[in-house]
């Protein structure tokens, strides 16, 4: 199982917003990421945005490769793309990328 580990940035003026959006994240949102590999999946932010999210999946690139094909990912995501900056793509989950592991203790 990896472990994954990425950053992304919450527009300061929408923080509030994006919390928001998450305390009722849609029953067929989560029912895709878990049928597509996301487990132990927790987003943290910082009061200036920075939003550090950890999951574990067996393959994350397919795990990121299969919500692609869910229509209630495509929905999500627009709706999630005007919280954050520096989307290259315009959408934050192909702007992920996973951190490097450095120090894990078990």
């Amino acid at each position: 199982m990896q472990r994954v580990c990425f950053l992304l940035k919450v527009r300061e003026d929408r923080i509030e917003e994006y919390k928001e959006k998450h305390e009722e994240v849609w029953p067929e949102m989560l029912d895709a990421l878990r049928e597509t590999g996301w487990h132990n999946y927790s987003l943290f932010l910082r009061d200036d945005g920075l939003l550090v999210g950890y999951c574990e999946t067996p393959d994350f690139e397919a795990a990121v490769a299969g919500m692609q094909d869910k229509e209630v990912n495509r929905r999500w995501q627009e709706m999630m793309a005007p919280y954050f900056e520096e989307l290259g793509s315009g959408q934050a989950d192909t702007s992920m990328r996973p951190l490097e592991e450095v120090f894990h203790l078990d």
